[in-house]
């Protein structure tokens, strides 16, 4: 796991505003009461006035956002983000503070002057980390056995795409706002950066364990975030050891915090774990050389002209893969990009696959080392 001061993730698991709150309801019912009881009164004096018929309240939607004119969102998620959030008022990300020796910096009136002076880059990483939660929560209800790798792809680029409000086909477009990198969809023992190019006919099984690993961008800020789905409860225990191995992860992590004491708490969380398949009890390892990353700004880990100009002016540094060269017409450019990518111009992101036969899970969070605390900006409702 590599951190730098902006933005850091931990390792890999191989290793949400608007609603009137109910006490608002219950206000407008108790006004309703007085003004019947306001009737009664009158009716009661019996003098010779008339009551006045009172026109009933129109009541407000359910999922009507108050003030500010905010949206619902819909499912599939099709509603731009800064119009469910029109105050761009995004939800801050989870709040852990320092332990350990880092533990001063929480009430160090030094660094939370330092704190409050360095911030205003946060609204984008909310803003990301607010599309990844409303995406990948829908994703998590929409996919089931039986459907395609690239539709499954497709569903969820094109809801980050419309949440951005970039579709990423103009010249520069895709290096506004929208995906970070290619949506991973890795099955079994491949445990990440497996993506479906066009033409993939797979499809996702009952018992398949499939890591889901997508990233949102704003302005090169990006928010990376993946999730573990498995369908048959036989792999719950995989799942929870990638979970908590991934949360205690983050627990250690802080400035200047070592290395080996960060991998020291994952590697003891996630060997603590066993899963029982076709009953034979099987240990939990960490996978040795897939770990956490740093995040840059533009970067995740980090003929053939024209084909590097479209790569270029559309994708700068930020990952792509061959569907999205498809979507923007190109054709006939496969020789050229394996060019690029043996002349090292272009960086290959292949999969990376276990033993086969083995089965692999993955959890991961985009987290902030802040000069007073730890910010977990995917943190959801979800996981």
């Amino acid at each position: 796991m590599y951190m730098d001061d902006d933005n850091t993730k931990p390792t890999n698991g191989a290793l949400q505003n608007g609603d009137k709150p109910a006490s608002d309801a219950e206000h407008e019912d108790s006004d309703d009461d007085n003004e019947a009881e306001e009737g009664a009164a009158e009716t009661g004096e019996g003098a010779a006035k008339k009551k006045k018929k009172r026109k009933p309240r129109k009541k407000k939607k359910a999922g009507a956002a108050g003030a500010g004119g905010a949206k619902a969102q819909t499912a599939p998620p099709r509603v731009r983000i800064d119009e469910v959030f029109p105050n761009d008022s995004y939800p801050e990300g989870e709040i852990q503070e320092y332990v350990n020796e880092n533990a001063y910096r929480t009430t160090n009136e030094e660094k939370r002057h330092l704190d409050r002076m360095n911030n205003d880059f946060l609204t984008e990483y909310r803003k990301g980390a607010e599309i990844h939660r409303q995406v990948r929560q829908w994703a998590q209800k929409w996919i089931k056995p039986g459907m395609g790798l690239t539709e499954i792809a497709e569903g969820i680029e094109d809801s980050v795409r419309a949440l951005t409000g970039h579709q990423g086909l103009g010249n520069g477009d895709a290096q506004i706002a929208g995906m970070g990198f290619p949506t991973g969809l890795s099955i079994n023992h491949c445990a990440a950066h497996y993506t479906p190019n066009a033409g993939n006919k797979m499809v996702i099984n009952y018992e398949d364990v499939m890591k889901v690993d997508f990233g949102v961008h704003i302005n090169g800020r990006i928010v990376d975030s993946a999730f573990t789905l498995t369908f048959d409860p036989v792999y719950d225990n995989l799942v929870n050891a990638c979970k908590a191995a991934t949360n205690a992860g983050i627990k250690e992590a802080g400035i200047d915090v070592r290395m080996s004491d960060i991998g020291a708490a994952i590697q003891e969380v996630m060997e603590s774990y066993e899963v029982e398949i076709k009953g034979e009890m099987l240990p939990v390892k960490c996978i040795r050389n897939l770990n956490g990353h740093s995040i840059g700004h533009y970067t995740i880990h980090g003929g053939k002209t024209t084909l590097l100009n479209s790569i270029t002016k559309n994708f700068g540094t930020l990952p792509f893969c061959r569907r999205y060269l498809d979507r923007m017409g190109h054709d006939k450019y496969l020789l050229g990009l394996n060019n690029l990518v043996s002349a090292g111009i272009v960086e290959a992101y292949p999969p990376l696959c276990d033993v086969k036969g083995s089965y692999t899970a993955q959890s991961e969070h985009t987290f902030i080392l802040r000069p007073t605390c730890k910010e977990v900006l995917s943190r959801g409702d979800d996981y």
